[in-house]
């Protein structure tokens, strides 16, 4: 009975905070916080701000003791007594209150009982949402960052306490993002040591949904409560809100730990998720800031430009998304420094590829041509990064684009700009040279200039038509497309693929304006060079179908967009020299080619001729073209001989050996000209049974019969072509003694029958 007393004494000794404190926790900690005594603490706390951070210590104290013996419920009941004297006080004082309150969560997190994990990391989150009233200037939160990221790697046995535990560690990362980005010193969390830990911890949680996803589908889309029970989707969210907080100075160490995750774990081969982590933070930034993304991750391709070509194509990948998204907002001033070192590493890229041939020469192994396979994907995603960037530019700076790319064409004659090829002999040249030409296309492709002087200035076309563009065919097409793409201002051009007849051009609906002065001046002064390109272009021994229709595509483009009534005449004139140079066969050029000019320059005169619109030319055209489908009497299969080169002193032997025969099969490959498929299945049959049965001489004379007359067609087309033609600036007679000029309109000019009809 007196130690009772003595008990009993002690108790009212004591100071009256120890005593409120004392009074939440109840007998059984099952029964829970006693509430009726935890509104007195909660009121003395208000009433005494200066007592705060005595209660902190002691709740600090009690909790400490409980951890430590197991007694989880009392431990519940500080952590509630602690949020609830934390949402009500907002003075000053308190301060060191939350020193005690941070010191009791880090005691809690430090266990291994993963529920008072959770619970320590309950209660930061709702301190984490507390505005305080003035800046903490010496609170560091170092322990909760290392502590939170450590648990979004948990890998407990149990998959639930596992799930449970990551999902705190996100929940406690996003509350310090959030803490200290309202806090004065807001800068301590963007240091690099702290991003190289949450940035992980956050990629690490991201990329086990994008493990499912791959082998489930994508889910569909989550509710807020799926969100806070999917650590992948809640990592996800914590991540944008990360970016979206991230200023001008601090990008880069917000960016640079995503290089190092995906580099550690081998994610840019396959490189779904990298893809994945970049466009999420190219949507989360701020739009200045997305420079500063792309410029990072071409410093990483110049680290990386030693490792495989998947792991190089898989970055360059990744720059193309986050170009597609910048190209939208702000790319930034650097577009040079992006396309150099684009360029820079196409070239490396065939050096490894020719590298790689040499040292496996006369070996033909399985791992050289994956090699060389995996360096073509790396080529090609750089040349689609290139055209993709380039095509999203300004005009004014894809111009510029245009020339810098130009620039590093190596051509005959160029200057020091250009890529240096001279250790990758004429294989790695040819290969360069295609590459930036694709490169190229991809740039002009949609590019509209005002006037054609803009699009093809001299420093840029000069090296375009260069003869060392010319030793390929597919060197030439790409030069041909380039072409295309900027005479071509009106759209047109799929209005005009293959080469065929046309009978009615008004029906395709041409689009075009009136010439410009200054396209004039552009084809006085460059114009033959564009005509001389192609008319070699014509004469190529390797051309393909292709060639000849971009060929017949240019010459339409050039009278659609450029020609006035001399362009017109130029025109004229070159698609007769193009004739003489399948008839005369100088080139000795072999039958598809020859087939291939004569089909150019049949329905590109039929073109030219309904869009000029002169009478006779037009009603020539028609007759000759309705009268060849019909009986083919006038047709080139019947105009040119099956002897095209007859030389005097020839025996009949050598005339029949050396005899080749521009039949309708070889010029219907040439021309498109559809429903006649009966008609020459029936004409075939008949020459092979008239060459299988007829006579000798009956043969020799009918070749002798074609023969003369197709050197009577020569002498005509020699005596027109040697006579000047008639000209709207007038000719001059002299009558008399003096000089009289006579002009002639260009609708009543009278062109020459055209064998080729």
């Amino acid at each position: 009975m007196g130690r009772k007393g003595v008990c009993c004494c002690c108790a009212a000794l004591r100071p009256r905070y120890k005593r409120l404190v004392d009074n939440i926790f109840p007998e059984d900690p099952k029964d829970g916080l006693v509430k009726a005594d935890m509104e007195k603490l909660t009121f003395y706390a208000v009433s005494a701000p200066e007592k705060l951070d005595r209660i902190g210590a002691y709740l600090a104290e009690r909790l400490s003791r409980d951890v430590v013996r197991h007694r989880y419920g009392y431990v519940l009941i500080a952590m509630e007594a602690l949020d609830q004297l934390l949402m009500a006080c907002h003075s000053q004082s308190i301060k060191p209150f939350v020193e005690s309150f941070l010191h009791m969560v880090a005691k809690l997190l430090e266990s291994g009982e993963p529920k008072l994990q959770v619970l320590g990391t309950n209660s930061f989150v709702k301190f984490a949402n507390i505005e305080e009233d003035t800046p903490s200037y010496h609170r560091r939160y170092d322990f909760f960052v290392s502590r939170f990221s450590a648990m979004c790697h948990s890998c407990d046995h149990d998959p639930e306490i596992q799930k449970e535990i990551r999902i705190a560690g996100i929940r406690g990362i996003q509350g310090v993002v959030r803490k200290t980005v309202n806090d004065e010193l807001r800068a301590t969390i963007w240091e690099p040591q702290h991003m190289d830990k949450i940035v992980p911890s956050l990629l690490f949680n991201m990329q086990k949904i994008e493990d499912v996803d791959s082998r489930t589908g994508l889910p569909s889309s989550p509710t807020g409560g799926e969100k806070e029970e999917n650590p992948a989707l809640l990592a996800e969210n914590c991540f944008r809100e990360l970016l979206g907080r991230a200023t001008y100075g601090i990008m880069n160490n917000a960016v640079r730990p995503v290089f190092a995750h995906l580099d550690h774990h081998k994610l840019w081969d396959p490189n779904e998720f990298a893809v994945s982590c970049f466009k999420i933070i190219m949507y989360s930034i701020q739009a200045q800031y997305s420079h500063h993304v792309i410029q990072e991750i071409l410093r990483h391709l110049d680290v990386c430009k030693r490792d495989s070509p998947r792991v190089r194509a898989g970055i360059i990948q990744v720059l193309l998304e986050a170009v597609a998204i910048a190209a939208k907002g702000s790319i930034g001033p650097a577009v040079l420094e992006v396309f150099n070192t684009l360029l820079k590493h196409l070239r490396i890229s065939v050096d490894f590829e020719l590298g790689d041939r040499r040292s496996s020469a006369g070996s033909a192994t399985f791992s050289t041509a994956s090699k060389e396979s995996d360096e073509r994907i790396v080529q090609n995603a750089i040349i689609q990064t290139i055209g993709f960037f380039g095509s999203n530019l300004p005009d004014y700076q894809r111009s510029e684009i245009m020339m810098f790319i130009m620039g590093k064409v190596p051509v005959f004659g160029s200057t020091s700009q250009s890529l240096d090829t001279s250790h990758l002999g004429d294989l790695g040249t040819r290969r360069i040279q295609i590459m930036l030409l694709r490169s190229l296309l991809m740039v002009t492709s949609g590019y509209k200039a005002t006037t054609i002087t803009n699009a093809l200035p001299a420093p840029f076309l000069d090296p375009l038509l260069s003869p060392s563009l010319m030793e390929d065919s597919e060197l030439r097409q790409l030069v041909l497309e380039i072409l295309h793409n900027l005479i071509d201002r009106h759209d047109n051009r799929a209005k005009l693929r293959g080469i065929r007849i046309i009978p009615d051009v008004s029906d395709l609906k041409i689009k075009r304006d009136k010439i410009s002065r200054q396209d004039v001046s552009f084809m006085k002064k460059h114009g033959q060079q564009l005509y001389r390109h192609i008319y070699l272009g014509c004469k190529e021994e390797d051309n393909v179908q292709k060639n000849f229709e971009l060929l017949y595509t240019s010459l339409a483009l050039t009278t659609i967009e450029l020609a006035n009534e001399e362009v017109v005449i130029d025109l004229i004139r070159l698609a007769i020299a193009l004739q003489d140079i399948a008839i005369i066969n100088e080139d000795n050029l072999p039958m598809f080619n020859r087939c291939g000019v004569m089909a150019l320059v049949a329905a590109y005169l039929n073109f030219l001729s309904q869009m000029i619109a002169v009478p006779a030319f037009c009603q020539h055209v028609s007759k000759v073209t309705d009268e060849d489908r019909l009986s083919r009497r006038k047709s080139i299969v019947d105009t040119v001989s099956i002897q095209v080169d007859i030389l005097p002193g020839n025996n009949t032997e050598d005339k029949v050996d050396n005899t080749e025969e521009i039949t309708f099969e070889a010029l219907k490959k040439a021309i498109d000209n559809n429903g006649l498929e009966e008609q020459e299945k029936e004409k075939r049959r008949l020459v092979i049974e008239k060459f299988q049965k007829a006579p000798f001489e009956e043969i020799a004379a009918q070749c002798e019969t074609k023969a003369n007359l197709l050197h009577d067609r020569l002498a005509q087309i020699l005596e027109l072509t040697i006579r000047p033609p008639p000209s709207p600036s007038g000719t001059m007679t002299v009558t008399a003694g003096h000089a009289h000029y006579q002009s002639v309109p260009v609708y009543e000019m009278k062109f020459p029958d055209l064998c080729v009809y």
